[in-house]
């Protein structure tokens, strides 16, 4: 298996304020939110990052889209560092998150445009894809339609489209289908494998078992910043369902409490 992306003992920590401080059992004015985490990505394979919240899932996938900078450690991807080289990383990779807000005064058309320009992209290109994405996702009968006025299913989908005008090699989803209806989720989910065939890589964070368990060829279980495990599904799993394998990790990690 050819290695596309290599996540290299990455630490971030952040400062607390004084309420934050109060709330957090350790009492301490920094909260560490990754330690020293390690996982590769294959090309074609789709990699779930399994975990609670507040595990630090975000942040990882946050540090590998140069969003924010790793207090240590690095992220390579395709060859690039988001240390060293940041904006050769943002052409190769594709970023959802539910934390994407687009602006609503804008049209999902106008929008589309906009990135593919940002991108580069060769606009007889950039036509071709969209009128193809559009379509896949029905968003053409809304294509002129101010994004304030698209329903949350249709925003996700206009979000998802404009993470991908590039065609970007490597792409991660942050709770690809966070608060989604079952049919708009169902097309979601569809697309990642989609993606996977074409030679994409997926990078999905979720804590939606049966998502991991339906997509993803190999998992990584993160708590309270920690890879825990990490392997292929029946690695992890040992023939075990992956819910009742991950209250077992858990609880031998953090004890009873859950």
């Amino acid at each position: 298996m050819e290695e596309i992306l290599s996540v290299q003992n990455l630490r971030k920590t952040f400062s607390l304020s004084k309420k934050q401080q109060r709330l957090e059992k350790s009492g301490g004015k920094i909260k560490v939110a990754v330690d020293d985490l390690s996982f590769q990505a294959y090309r074609g394979e789709v990699f779930g990052l399994l975990g609670p919240n507040g595990a630090g899932k975000t942040t990882t996938l946050r540090m590998m889209a140069t969003l924010i900078r790793p207090d240590s450690g690095d992220v390579r991807v395709a060859g690039s560092s988001v240390c060293e080289n940041p904006e050769e990383v943002r052409g190769k990779i594709g970023f959802l998150t539910s934390e994407l807000k687009l602006e609503e005064f804008f049209t999902p058309n106008y929008l589309y445009d906009f990135f593919s320009e940002l991108h580069g992209v060769d606009p007889e290109v950039s036509r071709t894809r969209k009128q193809a994405l559009f379509d896949k996702f029905g968003i053409s009968d809304f294509a002129e339609v101010k994004v304030a006025n698209l329903s949350t299913g249709m925003k996700q989908k206009v979000s998802l489209v404009v993470s991908i005008v590039h065609d970007p090699e490597i792409i991660i989803f942050d709770e690809p289908t966070n608060g989604l209806d079952v049919l708009t989720a169902k097309v979601v989910t569809d697309f990642l494998l989609e993606l996977k065939t074409a030679g994409k890589t997926i990078i999905v964070s979720t804590h939606i078992f049966s998502l991991i368990e339906k997509i993803c060829d190999r998992v990584g279980i993160i708590i309270n910043g920690h890879m825990t495990v990490c392997g292929s599904l029946a690695e992890v799993t040992g023939g075990a369902a992956l819910e009742d394998r991950f209250f077992d990790i858990y609880k031998e990690t953090v004890g009873d409490a859950v």
